[in-house]
């Protein structure tokens, strides 16, 4: 019996000719004043505990063959960047559209206050920023319109090879709402944490997710 045909992905022209790789990678722990806030474009430094997060990191990083890496011009993703380039990861690429979203009026505040100004659950953003009901800040579609043109021109640049995107939890949210094909809402069902690699595979007719919320910080540790 001959195996089944390959069937089109609604996806389109956005799966590459040949078997591509992508780390997306959430920068590490910020620091503690920023916790349980909704820092969007807020440009904020790493912690710490981030810093050792983001060196164990790179030790894993170091091993993999990256063919380039796409990062966000923002404070704490740079700061994430500094020991992998350390160990002679390609320098990175900065993609200034692959910045947080904005979170406008709920920028600054904490979980509660949000929550007390506006009624929305801290659990309820991505279906916030979905529906646009964010005060003043960035709707799903505007979001979505700024991150998916990186994400073309990254799978176009380096179809066949590895790459790293180095950005933050709303973007790859964004990202895997884009390639698994479901409303961003959806993804709250995917946990993001600092220092976190999800590794996504796109053949030529598919999306695989060969890992999602690997730290190697926290995973690699007995």
């Amino acid at each position: 019996m001959n195996p089944p045909t390959p069937q089109p992905s609604a996806l389109g022209d956005l799966l590459p000719p040949a078997e591509t790789r992508l780390l997306l990678i959430r920068h590490a722990e910020v620091e503690v004043r920023y916790h349980r806030v909704f820092g969007g474009r807020i440009d904020m430094d790493l912690s710490p505990l981030g810093h050792q997060q983001a060196a164990a990191l790179a030790a894993w990083l170091s091993r993999k063959p990256l063919a380039a890496v796409y990062a966000s011009p923002m404070k704490r993703v740079q700061q994430t960047l500094v020991p992998l380039v350390k160990h002679g990861v390609p320098a990175p690429i900065v993609m200034p559209d692959l910045r947080e979203v904005d979170f406008g009026d709920w920028t600054g505040l904490g979980w509660e206050a949000v929550h007390e100004k506006f009624g929305a659950r801290a659990s309820q953003w991505l279906h916030c920023l979905e529906c646009g009901t964010v005060p003043n800040g960035e709707t799903g579609a505007a979001f979505r319109a700024r991150i998916e043109p990186c994400l073309r021109q990254i799978v176009r640049d380096h179809a066949g090879k590895t790459v790293a995107i180095v950005c933050h939890g709303g973007v790859i949210c964004m990202t895997l709402s884009i390639l698994a094909e479901l409303p961003l809402s959806r993804i709250s069902l995917f946990d993001i944490e600092y220092a976190s690699v999800s590794q996504i595979v796109l053949h030529p007719h598919r999306v695989e997710f060969e890992m999602l919320n690997f730290a190697p910080w926290r995973d690699l540790n007995p």
